[in-house]
């Protein structure tokens, strides 16, 4: 298995940099062999979790430590993220709900239905410094069979009040993330190979829908935002963009990249999920807090 890195012509010094740096040459698999990985997330405590979705468990790994199960029976986890408190939010496909588990281990259902009915199947999620949640409700494979919301959503859970939705595209929602200052929201979709951006207020309310990114050739999944807005998509490779949409470069990957961090002791470390592996890939760029 290889990975290497191809940065266009026109590329930013930041990926420049980095296709020169020796440093580059020390990309390593962390964990191998899981049935299908997805869903990393960085703990400020110093820690990677990330799901094993059809194994019904989520991991941890931490530098200079075995990598060890936190949770078993977890209902087909896909993405997670941590708030500003290192509490863990995780969508759960199979139980269709996105729950918080607290830091002594205590779960709560923070989303379960809309307007009555069940949530289709949440697949990904970010949380903001501020506490407001975002997350995706496509449906995937066995999922489309159990319907029974007739539309795809992106939802919003205030810290305060009622969840909302954010907006009912065509195709389905996958990956999300949020700029460095919080006030703009990225959503993937699976269905029109492109990344939207929502503008947010003060009140995590979105508006101004449009189309970031178009024209994906693979499936856009997870999304990594850096210090400097940067978005890093897996959509097979690692596609590269500025906060404007520009393309900035793409690390290639030999098994399909479902998801990326930032994270490891100096946050600069790009955690891959890919296939049933988890690589890390340093790089120079500092990833959002």
């Amino acid at each position: 298995m290889s990975y290497a890195v191809r940065a266009w012509p026109a590329a930013a010094l930041l990926i420049t940099a980095f296709a020169q740096d020796p440093r580059a040459d020390r990309i390593e698999w962390i964990a191998r062999d899981y049935t299908y990985a997805k869903g990393p997330a960085w703990s400020k405590d110093g820690y990677l979790v990330f799901s094993d979705t059809p194994a019904d468990r989520i991991l941890r790994w931490q530098p200079g430590h075995p990598r060890e199960v936190l949770r078993e029976g977890a209902a087909g986890p896909a993405g997670n993220a941590f708030d500003a408190q290192g509490r863990l939010y995780t969508c759960e496909t199979r139980a269709r709900r996105v729950i918080r588990m607290e830091r002594n281990g205590k779960i709560e259902a923070l989303a379960e239905s809309w307007e009555g009915k069940r949530l289709n199947a949440p697949n990904d999620l970010a949380v903001s410094r501020s506490g407001h949640v975002y997350f995706t409700d496509p449906a995937f494979g066995e999922s489309s069979d159990r319907r029974e919301l007739d539309f795809y959503g992106v939802y919003h859970i205030p810290p305060k009040g009622p969840m909302k939705l954010v907006a009912k595209p065509a195709g389905r929602p996958n990956g999300i993330a949020l700029s460095p200052n919080g006030r703009v929201l990225y959503v993937g979709n699976a269905d029109e190979h492109n990344i939207r951006a929502y503008d947010l207020d003060r009140d995590g309310d979105a508006s101004n829908e449009r189309v970031l990114v178009a024209g994906i050739a693979d499936v856009p999944g997870g999304i990594a935002v850096d210090e400097k807005g940067n978005l890093y998509v897996a959509a097979g490779s690692i596609l590269i963009y500025s906060p404007e949409g520009r393309p900035l470069g793409t690390i290639e990957m030999s098994r399909r990249a479902s998801g990326c961090a930032f994270g490891d002791t100096d946050g600069k470390t790009l955690l891959v999920t890919a296939g049933g592996d988890l690589v890390r890939v340093l790089r120079e760029a500092q990833g959002a807090n």
